[in-house]
């Protein structure tokens, strides 16, 4: 699994650390665990509505923060549960740029089994690093 979830952050929050060979791996694995939070099986998350996002930021780590955002947004504003399919970073002219495509389906009760309701994405010990082994990031929700 290229996401695990870290205990003890703070009592009203969730933590995890995503990993990827690829910045695009982990800005994935990112989204995936941020959806993960709030749904018990990604599984059950069907491809039926399709979303473009496309988020511009100066710094790489606040790319990723407004990508995890923007799919919160979705949960609240549109009750629509989005997983990313696929993603590109680029970069020019000092600003990154992520254009993601994001698919998924509005919240089902009878068979979506609701966890905890993710407020936010804080800034609080927020990391995207590059290691070794590839890219790194480490957020904590706000639940």
């Amino acid at each position: 699994m290229p996401f695990e979830y870290v205990d003890e952050i703070a009592m009203a929050d969730v933590a995890f650390k995503a990993r990827g060979e690829t910045l695009e791996e982990m800005f994935i694995a990112s989204a995936d665990a941020t959806m993960n939070t709030m749904v018990a099986a990604l599984e059950s998350i069907e491809a039926r509505q399709s979303r473009h996002i496309e988020i511009r930021s100066e710094a790489l780590d606040m790319l990723l923060f407004n990508l995890l955002q923007e799919i919160i947004f979705f949960k609240d504003a549109q009750q629509l549960l989005l997983r990313i399919q696929t993603i590109q970073i680029t970069s020019s002219h000092g600003e990154f740029v992520a254009t993601a495509t994001a698919r998924g389906e509005p919240i089902a009760p009878d068979r979506h089994e609701m966890i905890v309701d993710v407020k936010a994405v804080t800034l609080h010990r927020f990391l995207v690093q590059q290691t070794r082994r590839g890219w790194e990031a480490f957020v904590v929700l706000d639940i």
